[in-house]
């Protein structure tokens, strides 16, 4: 049953609040230790609240699951896990989790909740409502920006950093329909019915506009990124972020790749060699 509880609670999911860091990385806090050990911290809650949403939906959506060929075998869906465990489990990470970020920070725990009631309301209502469900998936990634600057002790937050987690959320959010859309069964069409008011033309023109603002809000923040001795030094990581996006796009359009950005980032060897050096530039950039 153990393993069954950590299969529902999908870790593999856990990379997205590495966003978390945003704000300590790029407010250039990362030799503050208070600040490092608050985000960790935050992380880690952060990513036990979405777990807890994940069994949440796991237990509404267990029935059109049994129907999935993929998704039967999740551990609630295939009767490895009972509903009420399940429920139980959730309760128990959102009590205890609740009180945790309230220690860490009240302003904190605020976004945690603000991120757990949209994702609930997604859930059980907007994901079937076109074009809000696509934006409502990208404004989980922004609450997990500012869920992390309420950790680091930073008097701003650039609105082009703010801009560019939105389009490349949106960007990601889009590619996810595609995908879903290219890959759907008769059980996605009662599953998601919003696949329904979708095409892959007009998916295609929306992401090609997301990517292009999203390029675009990061060309501009690179050229306003506060703590920087030369202020302008930033553009240099400009090509990693272009490759990042085409590489994306190609495995979204090319390969109908995309419903789980998460395995993309962690399988896909020339992006995730393309991360890392973005990483190491940021990192040498901000603190040599």
């Amino acid at each position: 049953m153990f393993k069954a509880i950590i299969k529902v609670m999908r870790p593999r999911q856990w990379i997205k609040n590495l966003l978390i860091f945003a704000v300590l990385i790029f407010g250039g806090k990362l030799n503050d230790l208070q600040s490092v050990i608050n985000t960790i911290l935050g992380a880690i809650l952060f990513s036990l609240f979405a777990s807890g949403v994940y069994i949440i939906n796991d237990i509404a959506d267990r029935k059109a699951d049994q129907a999935h060929p993929r998704k039967k075998d999740r551990p609630i869906a295939s009767g490895v896990l009972s509903v009420r465990t399940a429920m139980i489990v959730a309760l128990f990470i959102f009590v205890v989790c609740s009180v945790l970020a309230y220690l860490l920070s009240p302003v904190f725990l605020v976004y945690c909740l603000i991120y757990i009631s949209l994702n609930l309301l997604y859930s059980f209502i907007l994901k079937h409502i076109v074009i809000l469900d696509v934006l409502l998936l990208a404004s989980f990634y922004v609450i997990r920006l500012y869920a992390g600057s309420t950790l680091v002790d930073v008097d701003y937050i650039s609105p082009w950093l703010v801009m560019t987690t939105t389009f490349l959320a949106l960007f990601m959010a889009l590619g996810k329909r595609r995908a879903e859309l290219a890959q759907k069964t008769d059980s996605d069409n009662e599953q998601r019915k919003v696949l329904e008011s979708y095409t892959k033309v007009f998916l295609d023109q929306l992401i090609i506009i997301a990517l292009t603002l999203a390029i675009l809000t990061y060309s501009l923040y690179t050229f306003s990124a506060p703590n920087l001795p030369e202020s302008n030094i930033m553009i240099l990581t400009i090509p990693f972020v272009i490759f990042g996006f085409f590489r994306y796009l190609y495995l979204i359009q090319v390969k109908d790749q995309g419903e789980t950005p998460e395995e993309i980032i962690l399988l896909d060897i020339p992006l995730k060699m393309d991360i890392l050096l973005w990483g190491l530039s940021i990192l040498i950039i901000f603190y040599s």
